[in-house]
């Protein structure tokens, strides 16, 4: 592999594509009916669409519990008597009503099956309620392997967050857990004791103080919204203001912080209408003028939920104080910020039907960075960033998992999913056809849930090339294409290697000093050129390798 890939555009290479092989040896992950239970559309979930959440509870940071209810209303897209809700241990629901009446259920590891006793007409819209509570999974590692993260502050104050991507918002609350059906709107309060305050999604309505002493917050979410979107944040909080003037008017901008935090909030704070500006550019207006933008400080790193994005960076530029590109560029930035406010777009207002397609927010989010970049710096450093990402690329296994378990792909969805999208700009090769790609993208499926083949149908449309083989390879292999070449007899031949069947891709090289665009297939193809001291070059904005085959 290495005598291979001897003329490779990048040293790093040849250590992913090694290890790549290592796959082999690896066991295949066996899936359980609880996978399917929670990453598949059941008979149970395809009957009835959600259109509200009443989430109403107590949190109670002395003993790490939460209990209250959840009012769903629904409309009946198919006659049945069976709803599946879930929630996950240990926490448990002790009473459904529905009309005034209780209803029997039975419980399935995570999977709650109600059965409903009042007619369920095609076209009617019903509610009912849930009542639950317990002590939540405590989160290990936020946001990764999250749950209810319980800490204090310095002053010894509770300090209480939710983070449950992946792991699924039924970790703490009672939902139709499944991210093809978000509801249309929603209704969080949460009663927290004296002193403290929650922040959650959308606009806060009213606080209604309770004659034991603690505080009940209202926050409407107006928008659409994804489950795992859904968070509370529980501090001793402190807030600013400002309106960023955007393409649809004023947007309402809050900042909460802990206490002690505030006048280094105000600083690293600067970030955020920084941020919107650059994306509404490249992006389209905010997706949630209706529900407000929020910066909320966190006890863990940072998550993209929405209008209430969650920072826990401790405000550094970087990632935590790091650049993760190593060129210096990184450090331009607070990475927590831009990153999970990108989200806002790609995850928030388009959003995967399955995480299988995680790529869709990871992807065209962690390219975002380099496009905050382009938009304040310029070109070059973009390109800088976005190259040295790649240094982080594993090619371990594809970026898109297995659909209908809740299992999402490669880490790779964030570096090499940005390499590829820059790629495919290259290919593009004009900013401004591609600016409105970008914008189309969230014009299009504004609020929607979609597909990776509704994505990748898009892009091909857009770019007026079939794409299938391109997505293909970078989404669904773990190869890095390789352009073998050869000049002899005053001829430069060419062809794809190391890729699926019927790669076609173009590519841009330097030929001699002079930049050509090549379109290699997996048959060889040949043009003229004089062969004496002649010189190649893979353009290095495609992530690809390159290799003299007569060397």
């Amino acid at each position: 592999m290495k005598r291979y890939l001897s003329l490779i555009c990048f040293s790093f290479l040849i250590f992913n594509s090694t290890s790549a092989q290592g796959l082999l040896g690896r066991k295949e992950v066996v899936f359980t009916r609880q996978d399917s239970l929670r990453g598949s559309i059941t008979k149970e979930r395809a009957w009835w669409d959600v259109k509200y959440y009443h989430l109403d509870i107590k949190v109670n940071p002395a003993d790490s519990t939460i209990s209250g209810s959840n009012t769903i209303k629904y409309q009946v897209i198919q006659e049945y008597n069976i709803m599946q809700i879930d929630l996950q241990n240990p926490m448990e629901i002790y009473k459904v009503i529905q009309d005034g009446v209780a209803l029997k259920y039975k419980r399935e590891g995570n999977a709650f099956f109600i059965e409903l006793i009042a007619p369920q007409k095609i076209g009617s819209t019903k509610e009912l309620i849930v009542f639950y509570g317990g002590k939540p999974k405590v989160a290990v590692n936020p946001p990764w392997d999250g749950g209810i993260t319980w800490k204090n502050d310095s002053n010894g104050n509770p300090f209480v967050a939710s983070s449950c991507q992946g792991l699924g918002a039924s970790v703490w609350w009672p939902n139709k857990d499944h991210m093809y059906d978000e509801v249309e709107s929603m209704l969080i309060s949460v009663n927290v004791p004296k002193g403290l305050m929650d922040v959650s999604n959308g606009r806060l309505q009213s606080v209604k103080q309770l004659k034991d002493g603690t505080n009940t917050y209202n926050w409407l979410v107006s928008n659409p919204i994804n489950n795992y979107g859904v968070n509370i944040n529980i501090g001793d909080y402190v807030t600013f203001s400002e309106k960023f003037k955007g393409e649809k008017g004023n947007l309402d901008c809050t900042y909460y912080v802990l206490r002690n935090n505030l006048d280094k909030a105000k600083k690293q704070f600067q970030d955020a209408p920084r941020m919107l500006k650059a994306f509404e550019h490249w992006f389209g207006p905010y997706p949630f003028y209706e529900d407000s933008y929020k910066l909320v400080e966190a006890p863990y790193l940072g998550m993209e939920h929405q209008s209430s994005v969650t920072y826990g960076n401790g405000f550094k530029n970087g990632y935590l104080g790091r650049d993760l590109s190593g060129t210096g560029w990184g450090l331009k930035f607070d990475y927590i910020i831009i990153h999970e406010s990108g989200h806002e777009w790609f995850a928030n207002n388009i959003t995967y039907k399955d995480i299988a397609d995680m790529w869709i927010h990871e992807s065209f989010t962690d390219y975002s960075e380099s496009l905050f970049l382009e938009y304040y710096y310029g070109e070059e450093p973009a390109y800088t960033y976005i190259r040295g990402l790649r240094k982080n690329i594993q090619n371990d296994k594809p970026i898109i998992g297995k659909y209908d378990v809740n299992n999402e792909g490669s880490s790779d969805m964030y570096y090499k999913g940005a390499n590829m999208l820059h790629t495919l700009r290259q290919i593009v090769n004009d900013d401004a056809k591609w600016r409105t790609i970008l914008r189309g993208l969230n014009s299009t499926f504004y609020h929607q849930t979609v597909t990776t083949k509704q994505i990748e149908d898009y892009l091909s449309q857009k770019v007026g090339i079939e794409l299938n083989t391109f997505f293909n390879q970078y989404l669904r292999d773990t190869r890095i294409p390789t352009l073998e070449y050869f000049l002899k007899d005053n001829q430069l031949g060419y062809r794809w290697a190391n890729c699926v069947p019927n790669f076609n891709m173009p590519v841009r090289v330097i030929l001699n000093g002079k930049v050509e665009l090549l379109k290699p297939e997996t048959k060889w193809k040949a043009i003229p050129a004089k062969n004496e001291n002649s010189k190649l070059e893979v353009d290095k904005n495609f992530y690809v390798a390159g290799f003299n085959i007569t060397e």
